[in-house]
């Protein structure tokens, strides 16, 4: 009996075609055909990288209407792969116009016709799939129950007594009905390969067949196990180990199904042979599986870590648009980083899939909050600023401009103050806004520049004044002449403002009053008290003026007593020194003078007073 083997069992019909009654292994046709597999695969891929989204969904159809669900599978998911990456790029276009143009990532939405029938089509597909697979199922079970027959015949076989030659037919033509039965269900392969095995070596064992016969067929088998374990060995030079291995499972099939048992003398040698060489391919497939392992334990490292930055990034708290955006953008990067890593370890793979997608989760309801939020008080702002907006229009009319222009200026520093608006309001609510500030204001300016009738008044008023102080006739009396410009300054004074454009009427009599109060000969210090005297008038039209005037004036005594405080205080240090000494001498002229000054300004206070009451 030969040595069980460990190998990956194989089951069901052949994958490779061979002449059952001359096997030849002689030729590369196995490696051929997986060479022409992955040509068409990357044809494929080329074709349909190269199509748009219409062109995949027609090929998608057309695909749909063949019936072998196996043949069309690679196709329908290469199309599947090219038109989910091309309609997230597109996807992700969209997006980033939207955000750039301002709009909320909440409100974003993006719809296309073909990923409709796209998604159509994959629920047809997904549908034959599942019933295919359905199918498939049934016939295994059907399977297996014929090949668990044809063991049992086998051990009938065994145990009856009949004519050998016959015994032996009928032996062919249950190992004929093995090989045309399809595959099992894969938990049951083995066992069931296994048991017919041994029933197949206990007919040879066992059964008293021509010894011609036995011997012919042992020579049969012999000769074409001695092959395989040629073709075995020539696959050790395989680079392609992935290859190698898939074409040492297809010898391994065609030494257990094809082929019968040898002589016992040469039982034991030709597994082993075969075996050592299975060995090989093994060990250069365990190192290879290492590497691969090590691969996924490095790309499960990575993953973690952009797991662990995506959780991170979620429990920033932001603020504001302008940094959710950033924060997007972030997450944007991290996510295609983390689907750009290859597998992670089996066990492994779920958890961390799991793990990304409830991190991204957690983000993104994070910023689905805010921009509810930021919607909401958007709304609210909408609503504050359609409210100011009626106020403007409401007043950008009002007669009243000195109450309005108030109003105005005060509405718009309130509008200043207010968030954003939904963006499809902003410039419409704007511009209706400023049309109507912009109405009053230069209603308002234009009056200003004009004037009032008010300060048009005054302004003939004063060019009376003025042309009666150009005509002035000096007395013989100082003081006549100086009590008679002081009437007309007074008089000037009380007149009130005049327009914007008429001010230079103001500076002419300025120029003309000092002029003749220096003809007269009036001191400096007459003019200076004269000039103040004016002021205060002008100031009696506004009790505010006047009042911060006051205490201007105060602040101005309190500050020149604290300086003449702060000398005489130095003074006190030098009491033994000469009073000849020149910074004794310098000192008392400071205080003299600042003395000298308050006077002044202590002066000014009693003018004050005596005009408020």
């Amino acid at each position: 009996m030969e040595t069980k083997d460990n190998l990956l069992e194989a089951d069901g019909k052949k994958e490779i075609e061979s002449n059952k009654n001359d096997l030849d292994l002689s030729n590369d046709s196995i490696l051929e055909s997986d060479k022409k597999v992955e040509l068409n695969i990357e044809s494929l891929k080329s074709e349909f990288e190269s199509m748009d989204l219409e062109s995949l969904v027609q090929s998608f159809e057309e695909i749909l209407k063949k019936d072998n669900i196996q043949q069309i599978r690679l196709n329908v998911n290469k199309i599947k792969k090219v038109f989910n990456s091309k309609f997230n790029q597109l996807l992700n276009e969209n997006k980033k116009k939207f955000i750039e143009e301002g709009g909320n990532i909440i409100d974003f939405n993006f719809s296309h016709p073909q990923k409709k029938r796209f998604n159509t089509l994959s629920k047809v597909f997904r549908e034959k799939n599942e019933l295919f697979e359905k199918n498939r199922n049934e016939i295994y079970k059907k399977n297996l129950q014929l090949r668990l027959q044809i063991i049992d015949n086998i051990k009938n076989l065994i145990d009856t007594n009949q004519n050998t030659n016959k015994s032996y037919n009928e032996f062919r033509d249950l190992q004929d009905q093995w090989r045309e039965i399809g595959k099992v269900p894969l938990k049951d392969a083995n066992n069931v390969w296994n048991n017919y095995r041994h029933h197949v070596e206990r007919f040879y064992d066992f059964l008293h067949l021509d010894r011609d016969l036995r011997e012919r067929d042992y020579k049969y088998n012999f000769e074409k196990k001695s092959k395989l374990i040629e073709k075995a060995n020539s696959l050790s030079k395989e680079t392609n180990l992935g290859r190698a291995f898939r074409e040492l499972q297809a010898l391994h099939k065609i030494w257990k199904e094809e082929l019968g048992p040898v002589a016992k003398e040469h039982r034991i040698n030709l597994w082993n042979e075969f075996s050592n060489a299975t060995k090989v391919i093994n060990e250069k497939r365990k190192i290879f599986n290492t590497q691969i392992e090590e691969k996924l334990i490095e790309n499960l490292k990575l993953k973690e870590e952009i797991i662990n930055k995506i959780k991170s990034v979620s429990e920033l708290e932001n603020k504001t648009h302008t940094e959710w955006q950033n924060k997007i953008k972030e997450i944007e990067n991290l996510r295609e980083k983390f689907l750009k890593i290859g597998n992670a370890p089996r066990k492994q793979n779920n958890k961390t899939w799991t793990d990304f997608k409830t991190a991204v989760g957690v983000f993104n309801k994070n910023k689905n909050n805010f921009y509810k939020k930021l919607k909401k008080e958007q709304v609210e702002n909408l609503r504050k600023k359609q409210e100011l907006t009626e106020i403007a229009e409401k007043n950008k009319d009002n007669d009243n401009l000195e109450t309005t222009v108030v109003l105005m200026k005060k509405i718009q520093n309130q509008w200043k103050e207010i968030g954003h608006i939904p963006r499809k309001e902003s410039n419409k609510l704007w511009k209706r806004f400023r049309a109507a500030c912009n109405e009053f204001f230069d209603k308002y300016h234009e009056q200003n520049i004009s004037g009032t009738e008010e300060e048009i008044q005054a302004f003939k008023d004063k060019e009376i004044i003025l042309e009666s102080l150009k005509s002035f006739e000096f007395g013989k009396q100082k003081k006549a002449n100086f009590n008679k410009l002081k009437e007309i300054s007074i008089e000037w004074a009380k007149i009130g403002n005049t327009p914007r454009n008429k001010k230079f009427i103001d500076k002419e009599f300025n120029k003309i009053i000092n002029s003749n109060l220096k003809s007269i000969g009036a001191e400096e210090e007459e003019i200076n008290d004269l000039k103040y005297f004016i002021k205060l008038n002008e100031l009696t039209k506004n009790p505010k003026s006047l009042n911060n005037e006051l205490q201007f004036v105060k602040n101005k005594v309190g500050e020149i007593k604290s300086q003449i405080n702060q000398l005489e205080n130095n003074l006190q240090f030098f009491s033994n020194v000469d009073m000849n000494n020149p910074m004794i001498i310098d000192v008392n002229k400071k205080i003299e003078n600042h003395k000298y000054e308050l006077k002044k300004w202590t002066d000014k206070i009693t003018k004050i007073n005596k005009i408020i009451k």
